[in-house]
């Protein structure tokens, strides 16, 4: 009898010693997997996530801590979800984010000459590029994981929420992007609708130093009229990166009554600025002079950080505001 009742303790113990062990197990690694303690199947949880993007498939972990961003519209929507990064160009950093020019944050280059050699010492998790970088992006990869997020000129809204909504699955934070979209979408829909109440037309030009340019519905700031919904004052632009060259004579013949003006001047420092290039005879025999209808757009956000979630926004209310003054 006495030897059983010592079996049992001696078996109790053991059960007890066991149940503590079990308590006391961490998850494991296995490479990209986690299998957690909660897992009662032993399923692995898989930590990477591959994005499919123009230039190729790349696969990455997901939340990545390291992050390089070589555009300012991601930039913006980064920040908006308030995930920090460790570099960027710092040379034409937007106004609005300007608290990336601090220097925890390290400069690495510019966005057209990245800084390689100071990109590989940080060893980042991942890189995001876009277009101005778009010709390096082999150079890029050879780094780290590298995700090309460019908007597309005549898709402006189509390009921006699949961009969005890439970076919400790579941090694992789709509900709040689908909320800051959806903001977004309403906020173009209301300015659409305001839009399309007038027959009166416009135009968009980008001005640099002496040059003019014009741009039309299926350019980079297409978005004019294509998603807010502003009837151009010629339908035949030439659709091209940089613009068709014009003369004052032309925004004369063409006659808009909106003159949408971006500087580009303020964004890499120009000796002219775009006010001092209009000020002239012809240009004040136009009705978008002579109704005050000359809108000079935030360059800083047109030209380098259209994309994000802020910019975006920002370039909503500016023409609300221009055509319901």
């Amino acid at each position: 009898m006495k030897k059983n009742k010592g079996l049992i303790l001696l078996l109790m113990v053991i059960i007890s010693a066991l149940a503590v062990t079990a308590c006391n197990t961490k998850p494991l690694q296995e490479g990209n997997k986690e299998v957690s303690k909660d897992n009662s199947e032993g399923k692995s949880i898989d930590k990477s996530i591959t994005i499919k993007h123009e230039l190729d498939e790349t696969t990455l972990d997901k939340k990545p801590e390291k992050v390089i961003v070589f555009d300012y519209g991601v930039l913006d929507a980064l920040d908006k979800m308030g995930k920090d990064i460790i570099g960027l160009p710092k040379k034409s950093i937007p106004t609005y984010l300007d608290k990336y020019k601090e220097d925890k944050y390290e400069d690495v280059g510019s966005l057209k000459e990245p800084n390689f050699e100071k990109i590989y010492e940080l060893n980042p998790d991942l890189i995001i590029i876009s277009g101005r970088q778009a010709k390096l992006y082999d150079e890029f990869k050879e780094i780290a994981p590298t995700v090309y997020l460019a908007i597309d000129g005549e898709d402006y809204i189509g390009s921006f929420k699949d961009n969005m909504e890439i970076l919400g699955q790579i941090y694992e934070e789709e509900d709040l992007v689908k909320a800051e979209i959806e903001k977004v979408e309403s906020a173009i829909n209301d300015l659409k609708k305001e839009a399309e109440k007038s027959d009166e037309n416009s135009l968009l030009i980008m001005a640099n130093d002496g040059d003019i340019s014009a741009y039309g519905e299926g350019s980079r700031f297409g978005i004019l009229h294509k998603e807010f919904g502003l009837t151009p004052v010629d339908k035949n632009i030439e659709s091209s990166t940089h613009g068709q060259k014009i003369t004052f004579e032309y925004i004369v013949e063409q006659n808009p009554d909106y003159l949408f003006v971006v500087d580009r001047g303020v964004v890499v420092g120009g000796e002219t600025s775009a006010e001092q290039v209009l000020d002239n005879d012809l240009i004040k025999s136009t009705k978008a002079y002579k109704n005050d209808r000359i809108i000079y757009l935030d360059a800083q956000v047109w030209y380098v950080s259209s994309g994000g979630f802020t910019g975006t926004m920002k370039m909503v209310e500016e023409v609300q505001s221009a055509i319901t003054k």
